[in-house]
């Protein structure tokens, strides 16, 4: 019995190597098909998975998308939190790393000693301000004197106006500006001018520690923003959590960027699905018609090996066996033509070559022999020929 099976499966796999081999030409068609299909897949899906990653990187770029605030804040924005809810703040996610940035606003009278003028206007203390003050020292030009460039002021005694309080006090780069809240009053180098379009142009910005002292509210806040890496899912599931770490803050999403990346995404992932659908049905209709031919090619050796007892369940496997090669071999090839074609694609579409992801690739093949196991649809008409009406050629 062992050896019947032995000898079996060598007559089937030699019947195989010969169908593959009877018409080149075809055959030659049907993987080209395949493979074109497979290539447009394993691109289309590496972008539609590479997307993702894309989107959440450049949301980013535009800022903080996550909000901790006193509970019950107002408009008027004077209430502030403990500077230790920070500590409360996961800065390691599985997306990525958090970015943190807390402020204190506050209102004071600002005056410029070149100019001499004074306005009323929003001062911000930031920290990490340090990010702040190195770029803008390092665009400053050094002041000098007889004996050589003078030090540079402490990262404290600089500040950051922005272009339209600028032109209302009269204030240029390297100016000395005066705060005064209430009793207690600062000064300041003004190291660099900031342009946004916002309202960042309306207010200065300096230190945490020094607005803290400027309006005598040590270790506290108004804010903390949040930049959280991640989908729209990761970034609510992060909100979620952080609720229930501080109970006595208010977190709110910045819903026009975790919204906004959604719904780009979900367009541009469905645009995606459906081309691979297209493509997959349009490359199975290719493989149909080639598969037709070869059903009509193919009536007399089917007949024959009826003839000689062959089972009807066999002559179908040799031919299901044969399309998932063919699928096999098309979408190997063309599963790491789509991958390399990606790269370009994502550097056309969003400027920045994609990254190909490995999990495309299996499934890029999977779909492809799919395809091509269903295409052979037509060659299931073989298992129903009679040997006898094939030989008096009535088939």
């Amino acid at each position: 019995m062992t050896a019947l099976r032995a000898l079996n499966r060598a007559m089937f796999w030699r019947i195989l190597r010969r169908l593959l081999g009877a018409n080149r030409g075809r055959l030659f068609v049907m993987l080209l098909a395949l493979g074109a299909g497979a290539a447009v897949t394993a691109a289309l899906l590496n972008l539609q998975v590479d997307a993702k990653r894309r989107l959440t990187t450049e949301f980013r770029t535009f800022g903080p998308n996550v909000l901790i605030l006193p509970k019950g804040s107002s408009a008027s924005g004077s209430e502030t939190l403990a500077e230790s809810v920070i500590h409360s703040v996961p800065v390691n996610v599985s997306s990525g790393r958090v970015t943190v940035m807390s402020y204190l606003y506050i209102v004071a009278n600002i005056s410029a000693a070149q100019s001499g003028k004074s306005v009323t206007a929003v001062v911000a203390g930031s920290n990490p301000f340090g990010i702040v003050s190195v770029t803008a020292l390092s665009s400053a030009t050094p002041a000098t004197s007889p004996n050589g460039p003078a030090p540079a002021p402490s990262p404290e005694r600089v500040c950051v106006a922005g272009t339209r309080f600028a032109q209302q006090v009269g204030a240029q780069q390297d100016a000395e500006l005066e705060l005064t809240s209430g009793d207690h009053s600062d000064s300041c180098r003004v190291a660099n001018l900031r342009q946004t379009g916002g309202p960042e142009d309306d207010r200065v910005e300096i230190g945490l520690r020094a607005a803290q002292r400027l309006a005598d509210l040590p270790g506290r806040i108004s804010m903390v923003e949040l930049t959280v890496p991640g989908t729209p899912g990761e970034i609510q599931n992060y909100i979620a959590d952080l609720r229930n770490r501080i109970p006595e803050a208010e977190v709110r999403a910045i819903r026009q960027f975790t919204e906004g990346e959604a719904k780009i995404y979900n367009r541009i992932s469905g645009l995606l699905t459906a081309t691979v659908g297209i493509v997959l049905l349009l490359t199975a209709l290719c493989v149909m018609a080639a598969m037709t031919n070869v059903a009509i090619e193919r009536r007399m050796d089917v007949g024959l090996m009826k003839a000689i007892g062959g089972a009807t369940h066999s002559v179908v496997r040799l031919f299901l066996t044969e399309a998932a090669l063919l699928g096999l071999a098309g979408g190997l090839i063309g599963a790491t033509a789509g991958l390399l074609l990606s790269i370009g694609l994502g550097k056309a579409v969003f400027g920045v070559a994609a990254r190909p992801r490995l999990i495309v690739y299996p499934v890029a093949v999977g779909l492809t022999m799919l395809v091509a196991i269903l295409s052979a649809f037509p060659l299931r008409r073989l298992a129903s020929i009679r040997p006898a009406s094939v030989f008096r050629g009535e088939a």
